[in-house]
């Protein structure tokens, strides 16, 4: 291709690109999902939060399920001022205590809804909340009513496997990742700083 084939394609890209960035004008805070079966779900979460961490804005972390494991993105974003509230049970399927995981679940929510409110709070991330929907630990209209609620400039992020479908539809931006090769399938076990 010539440079100068190249350089007319690239305009009309240019005006392509300029054209939506000019038409997307409203400013309000979103609701991202990060889904599906692939790893890295946390991580893009947890990423999206350090950006705005960098960028001088308040951000909020609830965690379900992952309990009292190490925590990487806990031990570098809570000195830099965000408060961490975690499921204290961990991992439901150790406890295997539908009663204690349901009150755990319940008790971090409850600094959930706070956060939720609070318009101080440029961006809340709930990691693992879809498994706390989809078993039946906290009711979804409980989410989907607290999620409506917040103030109209929070970003919310939500991370887990097999997001409810009316979270869904609420979100304004959905990724799904799916796996394609995953480590542990070959036996290598989970590694500090990597997968945690």
């Amino acid at each position: 291709m010539s440079e100068e084939r190249y350089q007319q394609r690239q305009q009309r890209v240019k005006e392509r690109v300029d054209a939506r960035v000019a038409a997307a004008q409203d400013e309000r805070g979103i609701i991202i999902v990060f889904t599906g079966n692939g790893k890295g779900k946390t991580t893009a979460a947890f990423g999206t939060a350090t950006r705005a961490v960098g960028h001088g804005k308040k951000v909020g972390a609830i965690q379900f399920i992952k309990g009292t494991w190490p925590n990487g993105e806990r031990n570098l974003l809570e000195p830099l001022g965000v408060e961490f509230q975690v499921m204290a049970t961990g991992f439901t399927w150790d406890t295997q205590n539908r009663e204690s995981d349901t009150a755990a679940c319940l008790e971090v929510w409850q600094h959930a809804e706070q956060m939720l409110a609070d318009p101080a709070l440029d961006m809340v991330l709930l990691d693992e909340l879809t498994y706390m929907v989809a078993y039946d630990y906290l009711p979804l209209e409980t989410v989907l009513e607290a999620l409506r609620k917040r103030p109209a400039n929070q970003t919310v992020i939500i991370t887990g496997r097999g997001c409810h479908r009316d979270i869904l539809d609420l979100a304004d931006t959905v990724s799904e990742l799916r796996p394609v090769k995953h480590a542990f399938e070959a036996g290598v076990k989970a590694q500090q700083g990597i997968d945690y």
